[in-house]
């Protein structure tokens, strides 16, 4: 019973899609209707991003790119700056979550080697600063994180309309980050200019072997892949067949790295969503509700739900898919929550500076709520602008 309540704990995202999939089915009865619910395509580009990112990381080519980079540091403000924009860039084609699990913790290693006082002023603050530039990053394609890839997909809207689209609001993020990052690396150290040995060390170091290089090629094969899928040039079926028979063959340890319960958790808001639009009053409901206001009711249900069960939620009761699409990223920040990529980082904060717990999510929370007021502030003020 421990392993079940720990489970639901961990899971309580899944567990309520899961719930909520059983409850509607109560009311509409399983049917071959069912069938028609999931988005097989998604679900598949997602299982064979998954394998590819937990390939190439296994390998270190991300920790690799980010120790080329830190080489070149000389000061607190260029270490904040480049451990920043390593997210927010990363998150573009890496996702948000494999941008925290691979950037947070090579960040507390970077910070133990400039001293305790740089650590201690930067940790926090420099580590909500990554999530939130991941969060933000991740924004711009459909490749940065699972909602953007779904919403992608059922509004069938092309690449171009999509970067279109979120490019706007992924250029004032940048902005307002390198902003933040200038002021936090100026206040956090003596000067702005820490001693230049305490940075040195970082550079890539890496010598490849050759089962790392032939395992290089085929993962960045497989990923040029997924690309040319998520653009609608290869189809889906055979990419699958394609990453899923190389990860059989080259490491079958890489499919224990993805995240079924994410993949579980689409299936369960598909099915219940399908039941509710069959439901004539819930469906009328919702839609009044949405319609309209799909920023606002990303940006809301994303605070309790996160952002990606919101997307999957409202995405049935609305066919402005673009402003939804902005709700919902902009969703990402607030609380702990909103994104469930943030809690990654919480974690890592919690196993290296446990005793700071609740000053990351006090530092935490108010980053989050600046930006979020800035780019709801930016959205209204380009809607009136531009798209009236």
């Amino acid at each position: 019973m421990e392993k079940v309540f720990g489970f639901m704990k961990k899971e309580a995202v899944l567990c309520v899609a899961l719930l909520l999939a059983l409850l509607s089915s109560c009311i509409v009865p399983p049917d071959w209707g069912y069938g028609e619910y999931i988005d097989v395509r998604t679900l598949a580009i997602l299982f064979c991003l998954m394998c590819v990112m937990a390939g190439l990381q296994k390998i270190g080519v991300f920790e690799w790119i980010a120790r080329g980079l830190l080489g070149k540091v000389k000061s607190a403000r260029s270490l904040v700056l480049v451990l920043m924009l390593l997210s927010f860039f990363s998150s573009m084609l890496i996702t948000n979550d494999v941008a925290l699990i691979t950037f947070v913790p090579f960040t507390f290693t970077v910070l133990a080697m400039t001293g305790g006082k740089t650590r201690q002023r930067l940790a926090l603050p420099l580590v909500a600063m990554q999530t939130i530039a991941a969060n933000l990053g991740s924004m711009l394609t459909p490749l940065g994180n699972p909602q953007n890839l779904y919403l992608y997909g059922r509004a069938g809207m092309s690449l171009g309309s999509f970067l279109g689209l979120m490019l706007p609001y992924t250029a004032v993020s940048l902005l307002l980050l390198l902003a933040w990052g200038v002021f936090l690396g100026g206040s956090c150290a003596d000067g702005g200019k820490p001693p230049a040995e305490e940075f040195q060390g970082w550079e890539a170091g890496h010598l490849w072997e050759k089962t790392e290089l032939s395992s290089l090629w085929i993962y960045l094969a497989l990923f040029l892949l997924c690309l040319l899928t998520v653009a609608h040039v290869l189809p889906w079926q055979a990419v699958l067949g394609i990453v899923l028979a190389a990860v059989l063959l080259t490491d079958r340890k890489l499919l224990a790295k993805v995240d079924y319960p994410l993949l579980l958790t689409f299936v369960g808001f598909f099915v219940f969503i399908g039941n509710v639009g069959r439901i004539p009053a819930f469906r009328d409901f919702l839609q009044n509700a949405v319609a309209g206001r799909e920023v606002f009711a990303g940006v809301a249900a994303s605070q309790v739900i996160s952002n990606v069960p919101a997307a999957l939620l409202l995405s049935g009761f609305t066919e402005d898919y673009g402003r939804l699409l902005v709700g919902v990223n902009l969703g990402g920040l607030g609380t702990l929550i909103a994104s469930m990529a943030s809690l990654i980082s919480y974690k890592y904060v919690a196993k290296e500076e446990s005793a700071g717990k609740g000053a990351y999510i006090a530092v935490f929370t108010v980053s989050n709520l600046c930006f979020l007021a800035a780019l709801v502030a930016f959205d209204g003020l380009w809607k009136h602008f531009f798209l009236l």
